[in-house]
């Protein structure tokens, strides 16, 4: 067993556009947590070590100002700030972009502070326990370079009332590896199924597909590795304005490539998360079930 303890990295950069607000420290528990504070919980409890905050540098200020009094004393804390320069390897940015290049950019701008195995997250999403106690056993007993995994969630518990959603759509073999993750863009509710697009047409996807909600478990080799691939990704969308490098589809090179596996890992927590504007009584709702029920305190860090 690894006595390093593993890090949580959190994806808290994103423009949000759809949501129309800083939903990343928005306070939606009843003693102003974030939804990520809930995360940060879990994961302490599990046996983290250490938080790696990846976030827009013009807003460090205010996000520091909301996270570290809480955190002060309870966990490692580290910050990273994405933003469209970083790695560009001399290369123009587009005219005309203004957000930085997805989350598997935010996860390379990591680079030079990862130096244990770790668990990369997002910050509007909520996760549930279970999900950080498979991934923490799973960093400690488990992973090793070119040896992965993803927490797999059932798609009925991840879809919106409120608007179409982005989910990693996860194929595996008979020992749980992924054989792919699909990036679907447009997975929508309509009367109890679920539908995307696919090549012009509608296509129903079974309420038990099982999806990445980009809750990986990496070692830093991963990232190293996928350095040379964001390059490629650069030089193939030179003048594309809303083209993203995102994880999952990284994860999807990675195994295509073999040149490593990506184990799939079910749990049977409960995901929510906040997209649209209208999620949010949604989730304040949900959150206050939990703290009724006992799974976390009225006051998180008390």
């Amino acid at each position: 067993m690894s006595e390093i303890k593993p890090s949580l990295v959190i994806l808290a950069a994103g423009m949000a556009s759809r949501y129309g607000g800083n939903k990343q420290t928005e306070s939606f528990g009843p003693s102003g947590e974030t939804i990520m504070e809930y995360s940060i919980y879990d994961a302490i409890k599990a046996g983290f070590g250490k938080v790696i905050f990846i976030i827009r540098e013009e807003f460090s200020e205010s996000f520091k100002s909301v996270i570290e009094p809480k955190l002060s004393g309870k966990i490692a804390t580290d910050y990273v700030y994405q933003s469209l320069e970083s790695f560009s390897g001399g290369r123009e940015i587009p005219a005309g972009r203004t957000k930085p290049f997805g989350t598997m950019h935010a996860l390379l701008c990591c680079k030079d502070v990862l130096d244990a195995p770790f668990a990369v997250i997002n910050a509007d999403d909520f996760y549930g326990f279970d999900a950080f106690k498979q991934a923490y056993d799973y960093l400690i007993d488990g992973i090793e370079k070119g040896k992965y995994a993803c927490i797999g969630y059932e798609l009925k518990n991840t879809l919106s009332d409120n608007g179409s959603v982005t989910r990693g759509e996860i194929n595996v073999d008979d020992q749980k590896n992924i054989v792919s993750i699909t990036e679907r863009k447009e997975i929508y509710k309509k009367d109890g199924k679920a539908f995307t697009p696919d090549g012009g047409t509608a296509i129903e996807l079974p309420l038990d597909t099982k999806v990445s909600m980009n809750f990986f478990c990496f070692t830093p080799d991963f990232v190293n590795w996928s350095e040379d691939e964001y390059y490629k990704f650069r030089d193939a969308n030179a003048a594309e304005l809303k083209a993203e490098f995102l994880i999952p589809e990284v994860a999807d090179i990675l195994i295509k490539s073999g040149e490593g596996v990506v184990k799939m890992i079910p749990t049977e927590a409960v995901w929510f998360g906040v997209t649209f504007k209208e999620d949010a009584p949604v989730v304040k709702a949900q959150l206050q079930k939990l703290i009724d029920e006992g799974t976390y305190p009225e006051n998180l860090w008390a």
